[in-house]
């Protein structure tokens, strides 16, 4: 899946079904469902899970603790807006995404 394809799915009622929770956060940010995101993210413990949660907490305007998960993703907060650091972490996990999908 490209990032224009993901965006185009924006459009849809819910995140296409095959995507990974971490593209499911960032499809229902992008929806205005800020709550779902989170719990999304929060449901992820790894580095990529850690990182939409720090740019979900950024977007909030808690900087604190936006700082606290950048760090537990390896991550520095990102001086870019909120849409460009949403469409570079989106970038990032599709690329994952569709590595995995191609070794399957």
């Amino acid at each position: 899946m490209t990032l224009e394809e993901f965006k185009n799915s924006l459009s849809q009622e819910t995140p296409p079904p095959q995507i990974s929770k971490v593209l499911q956060a960032l499809w229902q940010d992008a929806n205005g469902q800020w709550d779902i995101a989170h719990r999304l993210a929060q449901s992820v413990n790894d580095t990529t899970g850690a990182w939409v949660h720090a740019y979900l907490h950024r977007k909030e305007g808690d900087l604190y603790n936006a700082s606290y998960w950048y760090s537990h993703a390896n991550q520095t907060m990102p001086t870019i807006s909120l849409e460009q650091e949403w469409e570079e972490i989106s970038k990032a996990l599709l690329f994952v995404y569709n590595e995995m999908i191609l070794t399957v």
